[in-house]
């Protein structure tokens, strides 16, 4: 089922998600959902807070990215409980966007790898590096479930500058191809 993706403004993308256990009534089901509301949308990468539900999950599929790296044909992962353990490597920049946000994109600063301790969708934990637009798709994902958004990380000329778009989002004056719930009514 297609889910209504939250739109900027809305508190809940500004809480800390919580931990949750293999006892979480409705996992399975919520993340099909949220995969089949990234597609709709034509996302990489989705997290639990942009549905409305503040938990520790987030759901990335890079295969949109692998024509420019090729190892990101098969990149199709549930991330539950993650933690960053390190974040390591130059800063690189890359123009970033996010479902919550439409219509705006800005270059965000980002280290190239990250080494990450998570649970997959059976629970089994995992502790990985990755690299590249992996890395930098999961860091997104990651600060939505510590209660960021890209937008924090741009300078105070920029914020400034998208302060009128983000006001209309948050109001429904947006125009986008699919399902929102926007925090204030037009």
């Amino acid at each position: 089922m297609i889910l209504p993706i939250i739109a900027y403004g809305d508190p809940v993308l500004k809480k800390v998600g919580l931990p949750i256990d293999k006892d979480y009534k409705g996992l399975g089901q919520l993340i099909e959902n949220m995969f089949e509301t990234m597609y709709a949308a034509s996302g990489v990468g989705l997290a639990a807070p942009q549905v409305g539900i503040s938990i520790r999950l987030f759901v990335v599929d890079t295969k949109p990215f692998a024509e420019d790296e090729p190892e990101l044909e098969n990149f199709k992962k549930v991330f539950i409980n993650p933690q960053i353990i390190e974040e390591v490597g130059d800063e690189w920049k890359f123009n970033e966007g996010c479902l919550s946000i439409p219509g705006i994109r800005e270059d965000v600063m980002r280290k190239k790898i990250i080494h990450l301790r998570y649970q997959d969708e059976e629970f089994k934990t995992h502790e990985t590096v990755f690299e590249g637009l992996a890395a930098r798709v999961i860091q997104h994902e990651y600060d939505h479930i510590d209660g960021k958004l890209f937008v924090e990380k741009l300078s105070p000329f920029k914020k400034q500058l998208i302060k009128g778009k983000l006001r209309d989002i948050t109001i429904g004056k947006v125009d986008v191809d699919y399902k929102m719930r926007f925090p204030i009514k037009k």
